[in-house]
Parts: structure tokens; C-alpha cells; sequence
């Protein structure tokens, strides 16, 4: 037990070690660490260049491209040989540094004016930050004799606007006001003109009623412009979503000023155009302090109570989860076994120390991890094949020691034996700490909005939330331990005690198997079979080890550690295993894997889709999909509804799974989000699932 007490200690002293003070901040936009330009270099071939800022790189196995007209048929892609590089993620890839330059061939009809490409790259920082996956939609001209001669900026200079339409004509806008709280527009540029994404803005005037908010604007098309070098543009009618920031609730009217600027292909550009939108605002909303220098401090101060406040409740609850209950059963048997006050209170006082501690240690090495570029999340040590195996062992372990296999007092089972019956601190402060490990990827109700603030919050915010869901785990045995009314329900002390030590080993096994169940679906069934051989040899060394001490010998301690020794050899082995890759199919019962580019295709298609974020350690979404998302009625509901279920599957880190949760800020598993029926932002759904709760979420 020292051994596995050890490897408890390391991973909590990786977790606390100080990591780099970088973040996200520290990164270029990605449009700048990446500058792309492209151009035809003839009628049926077009070069595609990236730059690659000092101290970035692209990777060569993440870079692709496809077609986008049906009519355009490209070869395949050849890119040039990268460097090397062995990849925490990836393994071993190439990457490139300072350019990737490459030329793409296609067969095009004769006439065909221009061609669309979709275009796949991703890339990270020496720092140790990532970029999400980048897709871009390409449009390059293939006939630019029009535009030898160059465009005209701000004045039409030198080129003839004989054929030029006037700016209402080439660029017509149009609002509506969808609620109170926000605007759509559309932007229609005339064929063969398009508008420049980035130079759209929305103001309005100091005195109105409502401020613009941060315009959602559609994918654009980037494009070889002559003045501005590869931009983004719109050729098609752009629908903007444009949030509101209402001062008042009042009905009243809205002066909008847009700003935009825009070209005809091949030919002239127009100087820089405001148009101004008169619109009546109903009744409603939500009034804001716009104009408050300050009002972020007692926003995030606002923000901050109630996620102190739903962690404790989270951490509370989390004593009725599934996976924490055999746990505190050791915690049960040591309050009962308290003679005096001051024992119960020291019981108390070192188990919430160890679940306190642990709790900071895995919040501040989380929030590090993160900031140094870390896909990880709440949970993310049962992504880790060595914790989960070692976990599954230990509880097996302790298991045996409770069905009366060996009684150690010391060496290997020392440990697990004071968890159960030693009165001294380090029992009570391992029982805490063994607590937060197997319970932190359960998530209890509360725990989803504090989590999510705690991931996003300033760091002292952040810590001390997970301090609260630590208290929450907690409390119930530093009541119990420090108010003597309730310490005198608990029964007294007797022979009863072994028969319940022994009914509570069960729970121990069933969790091992649990355990057991995960690291398979991430070893594969040979890592399983391996495991099972390291749990039989473990069984036959503590066995022989407690048998030999009534006639110890050189040759029976021997046997013993030998045996030792293949249990940790044959663990050894298992963390060999290759993953079997990802531990659901590409289509089960009711769903589809997931992956960025289906949920893009099902959305360009206009079709519902729900995304369903899950893991196999993760008890909640297990509870969930029992009782709702595989059943019989769910699965006529997506076809009554016409939804495509999409599942993402968080056994094992995975980059993609882990930039959509920070989408939605979202720590862990499970995340639930309806999208609907034609265009429109996700909906996210609360972490515990009905039949009701989603009839309604598909049906709106």
C-alpha cells in the first residue's frame, strides 16, 4: 500500500506544481499566427500559402482540402515533408514551421469563373497553448484578366464604373427586430459583389435606448482580394444576429448605424458606406449598465456568491453519488468507533483536511494544466489509463483486506487497514483524499454553473470554489464530528462492526469493476484480460504475504514480493495496450459519433441535431442515457422530430471534444445541446435529462 500511497502523492504533487503563467491571452488570433494567402496560378491549379508566426507551427497530418463545387474535382493533396515531432496528443507527426506553401490541382468545366474549397488546418504555440480546429471556406477567382488593370480604393480611381451599380443597388440591408433584447439583419450583396466581413460594425448613439451588442455573424468565404490580400467576404446574403444591450425597458425607437464596405469582383471597390436604420423596439429586455466603467467587478462578484453557494450544495449531494459511497463507509465505521468527543472531532478534522487539499490540489493543477494549454477538465484523471487501472486495484485491494483476506498492520495494506480502523490522522486524511479522487467525476445538480464559473473566473475565485465543493463533500462528518447530539445517534461500538465490515466490501468490488469496465473501453480487452491477471496475482500476494507471517521465512517473503511483482508487471503491460480507438461506434442504436464536421454539415443542411458530451467514468451521463436517451420513446421522438443524435465520447482526451465543451463553458461531462430546425445558436440543456425536459427541447 505504501507504493500505491506514493503514486496518490505524485499525482497530487504534478497536479500542484507551478505551471507557466501563460493563457490564452498570450496568443496571437489565430488569423495572425496563421496569415493565409491564395491565388490561381492558372486555369486549373491555385497555390495556398501560410504563414507561420515565430514560436508557432501547423501540423502536416491536420491540414487538408476538399471541394466544395460538385462540378470541381481536386487531386489529392501533396504537401511537403514536416519536421518531425513526437506530439502529446498525436504521437508522432510532422509539423511546420515559419511557411507551408502548396499547390492545389483541380478539373474544372471550361467556363467555370471560380471554384470553392474547404479548407481544414490546425496549429499550437510553443507555449504549450492550441488553436482549435481551423475550417475555411475558400472562393478563388479563376478569371482575373478583368482586374489587371487593379481596383480602385475609396474613389474609383482609375477604374471605370460604367458598369458599376450604385451602393443601395449593389449592397441592400434590410432589420427586423426579432424580440426585445436583439436585431437580425441581412446584408445582400448583388451578384458578383461582395462585402468585407470585418469592416461590417454596428453603432448607435450614446442617448439610445439600447446599445449593439456582439454582432454573430455567418461563415464567409475567403477570398484573394487585390487590395487587402486573402479576407474574409461575403458573395451570399450574410443573416446577422445582433444582441442588444437595452438601457431602458421601454417601447421606443432605435437609430442603427451600419457600417460596411464592399467590391465588385474584378473591378472596382466602393469607399467605405454607413447606412442608417430607423426601428421601433418593443417593451422588454433586460437593462444593462453599458456606459459603467466598473461594471465587470460586481458582475464577477455577483457571479462568484452563487457559485460558492451551488458548490457547496454540489459537494453535498456528491456524498450520495454511486462512486464516493463505498468510500465513505470507511469514514462511517471510524465516527462509529470514536469513544470520546475529541476522537470524533479529530476523525472529522483530518479527513475534511484531506478532502480540502485534494480538492485545491486538482482545481489549481486543472486551471494551470488549462492555461499551459491542457485539453483538460473536471474529471480528466479518469482520462488516464494508470489512474484508472491503479484505482481499480486499490479498490479490489481494500476490498479483500475488508472480507477478512489480511489484516496488515503495516508495509502494503497498512494503509488500507487505517482507513477502516486506525484512529490516527493519516487514515482519516487518505480516506479524504481517496473521497475526491473516485468522486470528482461525478457531477451532482449545482456542480455545472460553479464549475463553469470556476473555469473561467480569476484564479483566487476559481480556488475557492473548489474549496466549497471540498466543504460540501465534507460536511456531513464535521457535523457529525463536532456536534455531540448527532455523534450520540450514531450506534455504539460492537460485533456488529465485522459483519458490516465484510457486507461493505461488496461495494468496494463492484467499483473495482466499474473501474475495471473503463480502463477496458480505453485499453481495449486485452488491457482488461491483463488487468484481471495483475488483480489475481495482487490476490495471491496478499494472501501468501498474511500466511507467511505465522511462519515467516527468506523463501515465503520471496514468493510473495515474486508475486507482487507480477501483479505490477502484468498492470505494467496493460497501460501498453494500444486504445482501441474511440469507445463507441461510429453508430449506435439511436446515434452518431461526433465530430466537428458532422455537426457543421448537419447545420448547413438546416437539420436539428442534439449533442450529447459523455464519458464511461462519468455516472451521471450513464444514469442519463438508462433512463432517457436509450430508450425506446427517445429514439421515436428523434424520428417523430426528425433529429439527429450526435454523441461525443470523453472516455479518453480528445482536443475536439474538448474546445466544443469550452464553447459552451463547460468544464466536464455530461454537456447536452439542442440545436434547431434551420439557423440558430445551441440550446443548452440541464445535466439531469427527463422525457419531459427533452420532448420539449425537440419540439421547440
Amino acid at each position: 500500500m505504501n507504493r500505491l500511497a506514493f503514486s496518490f502523492a505524485l499525482i497530487l504533487s504534478v497536479l500542484t506544481a507551478p505551471a507557466r503563467a501563460v493563457s490564452e491571452a498570450d496568443l496571437l488570433p489565430v488569423d495572425q499566427a496563421y496569415p493565409l494567402s491564395i491565388e490561381a496560378v492558372s486555369g486549373d491549379s491555385v497555390r495556398i500559402r501560410w504563414g507561420i508566426a515565430e514560436g508557432y507551427y501547423l501540423y502536416k497530418h491536420r491540414t487538408a482540402i476538399e471541394s466544395d463545387n460538385p462540378e470541381v474535382t481536386l487531386e489529392p493533396l501533396q504537401l511537403p515533408a514536416g519536421k518531425p515531432y513526437r506530439d502529446e496528443f498525436f504521437g508522432d507527426v510532422e509539423t511546420y514551421r515559419k511557411e507551408l506553401v502548396t499547390t492545389v490541382r483541380f478539373d474544372a468545366p471550361d467556363g467555370t469563373g471560380h471554384v470553392l474549397l474547404r479548407l481544414q488546418y490546425q496549429g499550437c504555440a510553443d507555449i504549450g497553448i492550441c488553436y482549435p480546429p481551423q475550417n475555411k471556406r475558400l472562393r478563388i477567382p479563376l478569371n482575373t484578366a478583368a482586374a489587371a488593370d487593379g481596383k480602385a480604393l475609396l474613389g474609383l480611381n482609375g477604374a471605370s464604373t460604367d458598369a458599376a451599380l450604385p451602393e443601395d443597388q449593389a449592397f441592400q440591408i434590410e432589420a427586423i427586430v426579432g424580440d426585445a433584447g436583439a436585431l437580425l439583419l441581412k446584408l445582400t450583396p448583388a451578384e458578383g459583389y461582395y462585402l468585407y466581413r470585418d469592416k461590417i460594425a454596428f453603432t448607435a448613439s450614446q442617448d439610445a435606448i439600447a446599445a449593439p451588442g456582439k454582432a454573430k455573424l455567418p461563415e464567409a468565404v475567403w477570398y484573394p482580394d487585390p487590395e487587402f490580400g486573402t479576407v474574409p467576404v461575403y458573395f451570399e446574403p450574410a443573416e446577422i444576429t445582433l444582441p442588444l444591450q437595452r438601457r431602458t425597458t421601454q417601447a421606443g425607437p432605435l437609430q442603427l448605424i451600419v457600417d460596411y464596405q464592399g467590391c465588385k469582383e474584378n473591378g472596382i471597390c466602393y469607399p467605405p458606406m454607413k447606412k442608417n436604420l430607423s426601428l421601433e423596439l418593443p417593451a422588454g429586455g433586460t437593462p444593462v449598465a453599458t456606459d459603467a466603467p466598473d461594471a465587470a467587478a460586481p458582475s464577477g462578484l455577483l457571479q462568484w456568491l452563487p457559485a460558492l453557494l451551488l458548490a457547496l450544495l454540489g459537494g453535498l449531494i456528491l456524498n450520495l453519488m454511486p462512486c464516493v459511497l463505498p468510500v465513505l463507509s470507511f469514514k462511517a465505521m471510524a465516527l462509529a468507533k470514536a469513544n470520546t468527543p475529541g476522537h470524533a472531532r479529530s476523525h472529522a478534522l483530518w479527513y475534511t483536511t484531506g478532502v480540502m487539499s485534494s480538492f485545491a490540489a486538482l482545481g489549481i493543477g486543472v486551471l494551470a494544466l488549462r492555461s499551459a494549454g491542457q485539453a483538460l477538465g473536471w474529471g480528466f484523471q479518469l482520462q488516464q489509463p494508470i489512474i484508472v487501472g491503479g484505482l481499480a486495484l486499490l479498490m479490489f485491494g481494500i476490498g479483500l483486506m475488508m472480507s477478512g483476506l489480511f489484516n496488515w498492520g503495516s508495509g502494503f495494506a497498512g494503509m488500507g487497514q487505517s482507513l477502516t480502523e486506525k484512529s490516527g490522522p493519516t487514515g482519516d486524511f487518505f480516506t479524504g483524499v481517496l473521497a475526491v479522487v473516485v468522486a470528482s467525476p461525478c457531477t451532482a445538480p449545482f456542480m455545472g454553473s460553479a464549475l463553469a464559473f470556476a473555469f473561467t473566473a480569476h484564479w483566487v475565485l476559481a480556488l475557492s470554489v473548489f474549496l466549497a465543493l471540498g466543504l460540501g463533500l465534507a460536511l456531513p462528518f464535521l457535523l457529525i464530528g463536532f456536534l455531540p447530539g448527532l455523534a450520540g445517534k450514531l450506534p455504539k461500538p460492537g460485533a456488529w462492526m465485522d459483519t458490516l465490515k465484510h457486507w461493505l466490501a461488496y461495494p468496494m468490488y463492484l467499483t473495482a469493476v466499474w473501474l475495471a469496465w473503463v480502463f477496458g473501453n480505453q485499453k481495449g480487452v486485452n488491457g482488461l484480460a491483463l488487468l484481471l491477471i495483475a488483480a489475481t496475482a495482487l490476490t495471491a500476494a496478499l494472501w501468501w504475504f498474511e500466511r507467511q507471517k505465522m511462519a515467516p521465512s527468506l523463501r515465503a517473503k520471496a514468493i510473495a514480493l515474486l508475486l507482487g511483482v507480477l501483479a505490477a508487471a502484468s498492470f505494467g503491460v496493460a497501460l501498453q495496450q494500444a486504445q482501441p480507438g474511440a469507445a463507441m461506434s461510429t453508430q449506435g442504436r439511436n446515434y452518431e459519433a461526433f465530430s466537428p464536421e458532422r455537426l457543421a454539415e448537419l447545420r448547413t443542411q438546416g437539420t436539428p441535431v442534439f449533442v450529447d458530451m459523455t464519458a464511461d467514468w462519468c455516472i451521471t451521463c450513464k444514469v442519463n442515457e438508462k433512463a432517457v436517451l436509450h430508450t425506446d420513446a427517445f429514439t421515436q421522438l428523434l424520428k417523430d422530430t426528425g433529429t439527429v443524435y450526435l454523441v461525443g465520447d470523453w472516455t479518453n482526451q480528445d482536443p475536439d471534444i474538448s474546445a466544443y465543451l469550452d464553447q459552451y463553458d463547460t468544464p466536464g461531462v455530461p454537456l447536452y445541446v439542442v440545436y434547431p430546425e434551420g439557423p440558430g445558436d445551441g440550446k443548452k440543456l440541464p445535466q439531469l435529462l427527463t422525457h419531459d425536459i427533452m420532448r420539449d427541447a425537440l419540439a421547440q
